[in-house]
Protein backbone atom coordinates (compact mmCIF):
# COMPACT_ATOMS: atom_id res chain seq x y z
CA UNK A 1 0.00 0.00 0.00
CA UNK A 2 1.42 3.36 -1.01
CA UNK A 3 0.21 6.67 0.38
CA UNK A 4 1.57 10.13 -0.11
CA UNK A 5 2.14 12.28 2.96
CA UNK A 6 2.31 16.05 2.71
CA UNK A 7 3.34 18.31 5.59
CA UNK A 8 2.11 21.82 5.22
CA UNK A 9 2.51 25.14 6.79
CA UNK A 10 0.06 28.00 6.53
CA UNK A 11 0.95 29.42 3.11
CA UNK A 12 1.08 26.05 1.36
CA UNK A 13 -2.11 24.97 3.12
CA UNK A 14 -4.17 27.55 1.22
CA UNK A 15 -2.96 26.09 -2.07
CA UNK A 16 -3.62 22.50 -0.99
CA UNK A 17 -7.18 23.33 0.01
CA UNK A 18 -7.75 24.94 -3.37
CA UNK A 19 -6.28 22.08 -5.43
CA UNK A 20 -7.13 19.06 -3.23
CA UNK A 21 -7.90 15.75 -4.86
CA UNK A 22 -11.01 13.76 -3.89
CA UNK A 23 -8.83 11.11 -2.22
CA UNK A 24 -6.88 13.57 -0.01
CA UNK A 25 -7.39 13.46 3.76
CA UNK A 26 -6.32 16.28 6.12
CA UNK A 27 -4.96 15.74 9.67
CA UNK A 28 -4.42 18.31 12.44
CA UNK A 29 -3.96 18.37 16.24
CA UNK A 30 -7.31 19.41 17.70
CA UNK A 31 -7.38 22.82 19.41
CA UNK A 32 -3.61 23.36 19.10
CA UNK A 33 -1.32 24.85 16.51
CA UNK A 34 0.31 22.18 14.37
CA UNK A 35 1.53 21.38 10.92
CA UNK A 36 -1.09 19.77 8.73
CA UNK A 37 -0.58 16.34 7.26
CA UNK A 38 -2.33 15.30 4.09
CA UNK A 39 -2.47 11.78 2.75
CA UNK A 40 -3.45 10.83 -0.75
CA UNK A 41 -5.27 7.56 -0.42
CA UNK A 42 -4.59 4.86 -3.01
CA UNK A 43 -7.39 3.51 -5.22
CA UNK A 44 -9.80 1.33 -3.31
CA UNK A 45 -9.29 3.05 0.04
CA UNK A 46 -11.99 5.32 1.41
CA UNK A 47 -12.03 7.84 4.22
CA UNK A 48 -13.97 5.36 6.36
CA UNK A 49 -11.58 2.46 5.69
CA UNK A 50 -8.19 4.04 6.45
CA UNK A 51 -6.17 1.32 8.21
CA UNK A 52 -5.43 1.82 11.89
CA UNK A 53 -1.66 1.71 11.28
CA UNK A 54 -1.92 4.56 8.77
CA UNK A 55 -4.06 6.61 11.17
CA UNK A 56 -1.44 6.08 13.87
CA UNK A 57 1.36 7.18 11.52
CA UNK A 58 -0.48 10.35 10.52
CA UNK A 59 -1.46 11.18 14.11
CA UNK A 60 2.14 10.75 15.27
CA UNK A 61 3.42 12.98 12.44
CA UNK A 62 0.96 15.73 13.31
CA UNK A 63 1.80 15.48 17.02
CA UNK A 64 5.55 15.50 16.35
CA UNK A 65 5.18 18.63 14.20
CA UNK A 66 3.21 20.61 16.76
CA UNK A 67 5.25 22.82 19.09
CA UNK A 68 2.71 22.53 21.91
CA UNK A 69 1.31 19.13 21.03
CA UNK A 70 4.71 17.47 20.90
CA UNK A 71 5.19 18.21 24.61
CA UNK A 72 1.74 16.98 25.71
CA UNK A 73 0.26 13.52 26.15
CA UNK A 74 -3.32 12.42 25.55
CA UNK A 75 -4.09 14.54 22.50
CA UNK A 76 -6.84 14.31 19.96
CA UNK A 77 -6.00 14.48 16.26
CA UNK A 78 -8.82 15.35 13.89
CA UNK A 79 -9.02 14.29 10.28
CA UNK A 80 -11.42 14.84 7.42
CA UNK A 81 -11.53 14.58 3.63
CA UNK A 82 -9.80 17.61 2.14
CA UNK A 83 -12.94 18.56 0.21
CA UNK A 84 -14.65 19.05 3.59
CA UNK A 85 -12.26 21.88 4.49
CA UNK A 86 -13.86 25.31 4.31
CA UNK A 87 -11.80 28.45 3.85
CA UNK A 88 -13.44 31.87 3.72
CA UNK A 89 -11.83 35.22 3.04
CA UNK A 90 -12.30 36.49 6.60
CA UNK A 91 -10.28 33.62 8.14
CA UNK A 92 -6.70 34.07 9.29
CA UNK A 93 -3.91 32.39 7.35
CA UNK A 94 -3.84 28.70 8.31
CA UNK A 95 -7.31 28.76 9.84
CA UNK A 96 -9.92 26.41 8.40
CA UNK A 97 -13.43 25.29 9.18
CA UNK A 98 -15.55 22.41 7.91
CA UNK A 99 -18.49 22.19 5.54
CA UNK A 100 -19.91 19.24 7.48
CA UNK A 101 -18.82 18.54 11.07
CA UNK A 102 -20.15 14.98 10.82
CA UNK A 103 -17.38 14.17 8.33
CA UNK A 104 -14.68 15.06 10.89
CA UNK A 105 -13.26 12.05 12.74
CA UNK A 106 -10.97 11.89 15.74
CA UNK A 107 -8.12 9.65 16.82
CA UNK A 108 -6.60 9.63 20.30
CA UNK A 109 -2.82 9.89 20.72
CA UNK A 110 -1.69 8.81 24.18
CA UNK A 111 1.96 9.82 23.77
CA UNK A 112 4.67 10.40 21.19
CA UNK A 113 6.05 7.19 19.76
CA UNK A 114 9.58 7.96 18.61
CA UNK A 115 10.09 4.73 16.62
CA UNK A 116 7.15 5.64 14.37
CA UNK A 117 8.26 9.25 13.91
CA UNK A 118 11.87 8.19 13.25
CA UNK A 119 10.80 5.53 10.72
CA UNK A 120 8.71 8.06 8.83
CA UNK A 121 11.39 10.75 8.93
CA UNK A 122 13.94 8.31 7.44
CA UNK A 123 11.77 7.88 4.35
CA UNK A 124 11.02 11.59 3.96
CA UNK A 125 11.57 13.01 0.49
CA UNK A 126 11.31 16.73 -0.09
CA UNK A 127 10.30 18.15 -3.43
CA UNK A 128 8.65 21.26 -4.75
CA UNK A 129 5.18 20.53 -6.05
CA UNK A 130 3.07 22.58 -8.42
CA UNK A 131 -0.33 21.61 -6.99
CA UNK A 132 -2.27 23.37 -9.74
CA UNK A 133 -0.36 21.50 -12.47
CA UNK A 134 -0.76 18.18 -10.64
CA UNK A 135 -4.51 18.71 -10.56
CA UNK A 136 -4.61 19.66 -14.24
CA UNK A 137 -2.59 16.55 -15.15
CA UNK A 138 -4.89 14.33 -13.05
CA UNK A 139 -8.02 15.77 -14.65
CA UNK A 140 -6.54 15.33 -18.13
CA UNK A 141 -5.71 11.69 -17.36
CA UNK A 142 -9.20 11.04 -15.99
CA UNK A 143 -10.83 12.59 -19.04
CA UNK A 144 -8.39 11.01 -21.49
CA UNK A 145 -9.61 7.47 -20.79
CA UNK A 146 -13.25 8.10 -21.72
CA UNK A 147 -12.12 10.20 -24.70
CA UNK A 148 -9.86 7.40 -25.93
CA UNK A 149 -12.65 4.87 -25.56
CA UNK A 150 -15.05 7.18 -27.41
CA UNK A 151 -12.53 7.67 -30.23
CA UNK A 152 -12.12 3.89 -30.61
CA UNK A 153 -15.89 3.43 -30.68
CA UNK A 154 -16.33 6.13 -33.32
CA UNK A 155 -13.55 4.62 -35.45
CA UNK A 156 -15.25 1.21 -35.31
CA UNK A 157 -18.59 2.74 -36.33
CA UNK A 158 -16.94 4.62 -39.18
CA UNK A 159 -15.29 1.42 -40.44
CA UNK A 160 -18.62 -0.44 -40.23
CA UNK A 161 -20.34 2.21 -42.37
CA UNK A 162 -17.50 2.46 -44.88
CA UNK A 163 -17.71 0.86 -48.34
CA UNK A 164 -13.91 0.59 -48.48
CA UNK A 165 -13.89 -2.97 -47.16
CA UNK A 166 -16.88 -4.13 -49.16
CA UNK A 167 -14.88 -5.60 -52.05
CA UNK A 168 -11.92 -6.78 -50.00
CA UNK A 169 -13.44 -10.19 -49.33
CA UNK A 170 -10.69 -12.74 -49.21
CA UNK A 171 -11.45 -16.19 -50.49
CA UNK A 172 -10.78 -19.20 -48.33
CA UNK A 173 -7.62 -21.08 -49.23
CA UNK A 174 -9.67 -24.18 -50.15
CA UNK A 175 -11.90 -22.14 -52.45
CA UNK A 176 -8.92 -20.61 -54.23
CA UNK A 177 -7.66 -24.00 -55.43
CA UNK A 178 -11.03 -25.48 -56.49
CA UNK A 179 -11.85 -25.31 -60.16
CA UNK A 180 -14.50 -22.73 -60.90
CA UNK A 181 -17.83 -23.87 -62.32
CA UNK A 182 -18.90 -22.86 -65.74
CA UNK A 183 -22.02 -20.81 -66.38
CA UNK A 184 -23.85 -23.92 -67.59
CA UNK A 185 -22.96 -25.82 -64.36
CA UNK A 186 -24.13 -22.91 -62.26
CA UNK A 187 -27.45 -22.80 -64.15
CA UNK A 188 -27.94 -26.52 -63.60
CA UNK A 189 -27.20 -26.14 -59.89
CA UNK A 190 -29.75 -23.36 -59.76
CA UNK A 191 -32.51 -25.47 -61.22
Amino acid sequence: MKCTYQFTFTVIDEELIKYAWPQDVWFHVDKLSSAHVYIRMPDGMTFETIPEALLTDCAQLVKANSIEGNKKDNLTVIFTPADNLKKTGDMAVGQVSFHNDKRVKRVHVAKRENPIVNRLNKTKVERIVDHEQERIDRLKAEHALPDLELARHREAEKAARSYDSLFNVEEDEDEAFKPHKSVKELEEDFM
